[in-house]
């Protein structure tokens, strides 16, 4: 007898959430390998701090009446002066070598498979596929937030929307991002993507799935009253389910 092993990932935001949602690309994988990395750091100098301030307020006051005219004459180390500036760059080299790796592998663009253009609008996303054609033209759907009385059991609500944004799984894929009117700002955290969608600008980022699943985001740039409904949502399928998708679509 077979054990089937199911796993559940955290793919979208919930209430007073402290910690990242489950990384789906190389580039979120990075984000969040950085943060433990200089989390490490941080606390190393976090509990470092506390323990100095300590010996120096407790110890150093109780014995500064004793000792008075000794302490007095303490007015330079330059042993201590090198360790606390060396220490310190050293620790900054050991987290810009890793930021900066990581910087460059976000900004780079492979030779990609598909592009998406991504518009926002006060207050809905638009999206284009550019290399495929409709009846109708270019491929392209806007992207609404489905309302609390039409949500069935199971969706999230603000978080939803009509038409979800198809893309295959394990693909290179560039993304272009715009505005037609304010500022907005294309976010999917699972997929460690934030990029500003700004009016007659094209802002261009990479997109590479490595599983299967429903991302959802929203518009993280203040445009006005309907900012807090336009959530996007992403679907990760199959090669073979996006060729259906498509069919469907064309």
């Amino acid at each position: 007898m077979f054990l089937l092993k199911t796993f559940h990932f955290l793919d979208s935001s919930y209430s007073w959430q402290l910690f990242f949602q489950d990384p789906a690309s190389p580039v979120m994988e990075g984000i969040v390998n950085l943060h433990h990395d200089l989390m490490f750091f941080l606390t190393f100098i976090f509990f470092f701090v506390v323990i100095l301030l300590w010996r120096t307020l407790s110890l150093f006051h109780n014995s500064v009446v004793v000792k008075d005219t000794q302490s007095r004459l303490v007015v330079h180390g330059a042993f201590i002066e090198i360790v606390w500036t060396v220490i310190p760059s050293l620790i900054l080299v050991a987290v810009a070598l890793p930021s900066f790796a990581l910087l460059y592998s976000i900004d780079e663009i492979i030779e990609p498979a598909l592009t998406l253009k991504c518009i926002g609008h006060q207050w809905y996303w638009s999206y284009e596929y550019s290399d495929f054609e409709s009846q109708l033209g270019v491929l392209a759907f806007d992207s609404y937030m489905i309302p609390d009385d039409d949500l069935h059991f199971g969706e999230l609500r603000l978080l939803e929307t009509d038409n979800r944004v198809v893309v295959p799984v394990n693909t290179h894929i560039r993304i272009l991002i715009t505005a037609a009117d304010v500022l907005h700002s294309w976010a999917v955290p699972s997929l460690g993507i934030k990029v500003d969608a700004c009016t007659g600008r094209l802002n261009q980022t990479s997109l590479f799935t490595l599983r299967e699943g429903v991302f959802y985001g929203q518009c993280s740039e203040i445009c006005g009253v309907g900012h807090a409904n336009m959530p996007i949502v992403v679907e990760s399928v199959s090669l073979e389910n996006y060729i259906a998708w498509l069919a469907q679509k064309i």
